[in-house]
This record gives structure tokens, sequence and C-alpha cells, in this order.
């Protein structure tokens, strides 16, 4: 999964920096900021549409030497060739404790594993298996990449075929390739842990993975991944369902952003450090959705968090939705937020925000997904009782409309050095728009008329007079607050 998304980073990043220690200790609440209430229902957000094609080649696959994509390479239309894609019966699956259709209960065993593409525990056909403390191992490898992220071979816990899963207590550690930790596949299939440590180290590991429509639900559960291309949380193929609420989730690997999803995840108070990639990733139609969470992301170009859709067929095109209440996010390098080659709904409410790259949104295309000309980042950006610093910018086949409601302050300017076709900013009167460079806008909205809400600053900020939702400026030309002006561009 990651390995065909994340090259980019192969190609894009100028160093990772990944030194830390973990402590493997729960964060309580007091650890996260201060919570406040849920994005309002009438915080007015209009997705835009758009139909973005692939350009029929992998990331990667064309560039010798770097690591190949997690998914198989298109064919010369940018579909799936045909059976490219094996199924689970094509893979033997086993566990060194398998239980099928059963119900059980186990208290302070073992189970461990060093066979390549085996389970420690494997749970199939209806199974209903417990685990108190468990000590949970595996170190053998798995023989193929796609069948890891896909269907869970070489997990070191796996559930199949509806069965169900509980581990109160307890650790799981995995050293293989591949061998993600905890892993449901499949309708119906659904883990719960609560109080438990996970550790994977190999390539390819990723914390807890969820595909096919299979659930996880996370209590105090702490994950640490040190390997590439091995998200905490992480869903892929089919989608999935994952809640985590509590925990510490730390990836130090190559690659290896925090959360990746290709389904829904949802994360409640707990702490999320992606030191070696981004903090959150979504590939398409899926979404994160964070609450009192504080967000990290490592030293890498991409960004804070990325939107994108890389047309592999792990995720279906639509709008990527990343919704967050609270909490904060911390990006060393980097836009706060990336998105290309995709559709995307960005969502804050009372999130403390840092940056040290001075760029709050970057849209704009990659050469490594899509059409050129068509392949840009489309974002419908909400910000409700926010304090912002950071520009606005996308290239001439992006756009972003930025809507500040709730007294919302935003200090940057918006697509500096564009000519005013793609961005839109629309304030409520409680909000303010401090300009920190001269801007360009196709359309502005403004709750307060006389404009006191803008502070110029001494730049200008021009406005596209011939878009019919400027008609209110009657393409006049306004001082601003504290110098500077706001007049139609030419």
């Amino acid at each position: 999964m990651l390995k065909k998304f994340l090259i980019i980073a192969a190609l894009l990043l100028l160093g990772i920096a990944a030194a830390a220690s973990y402590s493997g200790t729960s964060n309580t609440a007091s650890e996260i900021s201060n919570g406040v209430s849920s994005v309002p229902v009438n915080m007015n957000m209009t997705a835009l549409s758009g139909a973005i094609q692939p350009n029929g080649t992998a990331p990667g696959e064309s560039s010798p030497g770097a690591i190949p994509p997690m998914g198989p390479p298109l064919d010369s239309s940018g579909g799936m060739p045909p059976g490219s894609i094996s199924s689970p019966s094509s893979y033997t699956f086993s566990g060194d404790y398998m239980l099928d259709g059963a119900n059980a209960t186990e208290m302070n065993s073992n189970y461990t594993s060093d066979k390549i593409n085996e389970s420690a525990v494997y749970v199939t056909n209806g199974g209903d298996l417990t685990l108190i403390n468990p000590t949970i191992t595996t170190s053998g490898n798995t023989s193929s990449g796609d069948a890891s992220s896909f269907y869970g071979l070489n997990a070191a816990v796996l559930a199949t075929s509806g069965s169900k899963v509980e581990i109160t207590g307890g650790s799981v550690a995995t050293t293989g390739t591949g061998a993600n930790g905890v892993f449901a596949t499949g309708k119906g299939r659904t883990i719960k842990m609560t109080n438990l440590r996970i550790n994977c180290s190999g390539d390819g590991g990723h914390g807890v993975d969820a595909t096919l429509g299979g659930a996880l639900n996370l209590t105090h559960v702490d994950i640490t991944t040190s390997g590439s291309h091995g998200a905490a949380i992480a869903t892929d193929r089919g989608s999935g369902t994952i809640t985590a609420t509590y925990g510490r989730i730390t990836t130090y690997g190559k690659d290896s952003p925090g959360i990746y999803s290709t389904g829904a995840i949802t994360v409640n108070n707990a702490i999320v450090n992606g030191i070696g990639a981004e903090a959150a990733v979504i590939e398409g139609a899926n979404s994160i959705n964070l609450t009192n969470t504080s967000l990290t992301s490592g030293p890498q170009t991409t960004g804070g968090i990325m939107i994108y859709q890389s047309f592999s067929g792990d995720a279906e095109n639509g709008s990527g939705d990343f919704t967050m209440n609270g909490g904060s996010i911390s990006v060393i390098v980097g836009p706060v937020f990336f998105v290309t080659n995709t559709n995307a709904v960005i969502k804050l409410n009372g999130v403390n925000v840092t940056s040290a790259s001075g760029t709050l949104i970057k849209a704009a295309a990659t050469d490594r997904w899509g059409i050129s000309g068509s392949n840009g980042g489309i974002v419908s950006f909400a910000a409700y009782d926010e304090n912002l610093s950071g520009d606005l910018a996308c290239d001439n086949v992006s756009s972003i409309k930025a809507i500040l409601q709730n007294g919302t302050a935003l200090a940057g300017s918006i697509n500096a050095g564009n000519n005013g076709k793609f961005a839109s900013l629309t304030l409520d009167m409680s909000s303010t728009w401090n300009v920190t460079g001269t801007s360009y806008l196709a359309s502005l909205k403004d709750g307060d008329t006389a404009l006191k809400n803008i502070h110029g600053n001494g730049f200008t900020v021009y406005y596209d007079s011939t878009q019919g939702n400027n008609s209110g400026l009657s393409g006049k030309t306004y001082t601003l607050t504290d110098g500077g002006k706001l007049t139609p561009r030419s």
C-alpha cells in the first residue's frame, strides 16, 4: 500500500531524520490540547468536483532503483492489468495458533512464529477468540507484499471469514517483512484491542490494518513501527474502519506516516508522531476524523497531511475528507496540507496549527500521478475558531476555496504570483485576514461590507471583477485597514 503511494518520497524527499525515543506509555487526556465542540453542522462547505485520470504509470515504475510500488503496475490505459492482483485463495493462510469456527478464551499465553507467511494467531470461519495478556511475536517474512497489505498474509494476528478477536493487555511484536501487527480483513471481521502494545520493525509492517470492510477498535493501544512503508494505523484495498481512542502512535521509518487511510479512520485523544514521514495521509474518497489529537510530521517535503489519488486500485475516486476538532498539528517541513491529483474537503475547529514552512495549504500537480493538465488539487477548506498562519497556494490546474468562520484569524498571502483565477475567500463578520503578501483572488465574500476585517499591511489584493460572486464590489478599489488596497486585476 504505502510503497505505491509514498514512492514520491524517494523522488522528492531531501532527507529523513528518524532518531527519537519511544516511551510505550499510553497518554492521558491531559497530554492533549484542550478540546472544543465538534465542527458545527452549519459550517459552509462545498466540495468541488472534477474527474482526474491516471497517467498509466505506477509510482516508481519508471525510476531505476526506486522502491517498487506495493500495488501492481497499471496497464497503458491506466487500468489494472488482468490477473495482476491475486485473490486470497491464491495464498495459504496459517497460524501457529489457529481457531477455526470455534470460541476460545486464553490467558497469559505465548504465541510465536518464525515461518514464512505464517501468523502467530489466525482466527477464521466465524471463530471468536479472547486473549488476555498474551505475548505474540513473529519473525518470518512474507512471500508477497500485496498479499500482506491486502489480505493480512504473515500478520501476527489475523482475523478472516466473519471472525472476531478481543485482546486485553499484552504485546504484539513483528520483525519480518510485510509482517503487520494486527489485521482484520472482510466484512464482519472485527478485532477489539485494549491496553495493548504493538511494535513492528520490518519493511511493510503496519501496526494495525483493516481491508475489504474489516473493522478494528483500539483503546489505550500504543503502536510503534520502525521499518519503511509501515503506517501505524492503516487501511488498504477494499476499505476498512478503524477507531482508536487514547494511545501513543509513532512511526520512525522512511515512507511511514502515522495514519494512512483508504477507508474511514477515527482517532480520539491520541498522540500521533510521523517522525519519518507525514503525520497522516488520505488516498481517494476516504476520510480521517480526529478529536483532541496531537499530530506531528517529520522533515519531508510533502507536508504534514497529504491528500491524493494514485489510481492504483486501492481507493475509489472522489473527495478525501479530513476533519479535526481540537488538538494540534505541528509540521517541520512542507505545507501543513498538501493536495494533489484529487479533491479534498478540510475542516478545522479549534486546532492549534504550527508550521515552520510558512505554507498552510498547497494544492498542486506533481509528475507522479494523473494526466498532466488535470491532476491538480481541488480544495474546499473551512476554519472555525482558528488562529492560522501560513500562505494558501495553488497552481494553474488547482483551486482553493477557503471559508473563515466564528472568529478565525488568518495571517498569510493567498495565491501570491497567480493571476487570480484559482483561489476564493469567504469571511464572516467575526473573522479576519492579515495580508502578508500580494494576493490574487477569483472571488471575495465578506460579512463585513466595509472590509474592516481585512488588514492589508501595505499589500495589494487583486480580485476578478468579471465574476458574478464579486458583483457587490462593483469593480471598485478599496483602501484596506493598516494600508494596502483591494483592487480589480487588470
